[in-house]
């Protein structure tokens, strides 16, 4: 499996980018906040999901690993394929996907190409526990270099460290976002051990 992208991009078409990786040209699907992100002759890292087929292979990636897991979650879900969580993914920033998510407002998931009422109930039914508690005042906002960063540092931490994306949500609740990545990772494993 293919767990991540490192190099240069070098091409970028309509949902995906090339990345040149000391040679060779990775394909990758990327969301529309992470489209915006990429820049000609950059270099970018995505973290991404290699989608095995009968007759394809598509690599789908990610700037953040929370986002990553994120997709991996909606894919999981009966009748949301790799295309339909990619597109509920452009919707906004991973983060304000998840909090619509846990929120139960499906009236934004169903928003996303190619996802119906009851597709987008059932992305509802099946996640709301699974990502996290839900952020109060959420607003959605349409994703770019603006305002999409590049992840959340300490999720993606505490992601890699184990936790599951609604785990590292919940442990990083209520920890001010201002301080340092380090510091938050302490204070939500502390949180977490107690």
């Amino acid at each position: 499996m293919i767990a991540h992208v490192n190099g240069v991009v070098t091409e970028k078409f309509e949902n995906s980018i090339i990345i040149d990786v000391h040679g060779v040209g990775y394909e990758v699907q990327v969301a529309a906040g992470d489209y915006e992100l990429a820049s000609l002759q950059q270099e970018f890292k995505l973290y991404t999901h290699h989608h095995i087929r009968e007759q394809s292979q598509d690599l789908f990636g990610f700037s953040s690993l929370a986002a990553k897991r994120l997709f991996e979650l909606l894919i999981s879900v009966q009748g949301v394929g790799p295309k339909a969580a990619l597109a509920i993914l452009s919707l906004s920033a991973a983060d304000q996907v998840r909090s619509a998510i846990a929120n139960g407002d499906v009236t934004f998931i169903q928003k996303a190409s190619g996802v119906g009422k009851r597709t987008a109930e059932r992305v509802v039914v099946d996640l709301k526990d699974k990502v996290g508690l839900p952020t109060t005042g959420y607003a959605i906002v349409k994703p770019t270099q603006a305002t999409a960063p590049q992840g959340d540092d300490a999720l993606d931490a505490l992601i890699a460290l184990g936790y599951s994306l609604g785990q590292a949500t919940e442990a990083l609740e209520g920890i001010d976002v201002e301080l340092d990545s380090q510091t938050r990772i302490k204070k939500a494993l502390a949180k977490v051990m107690l």
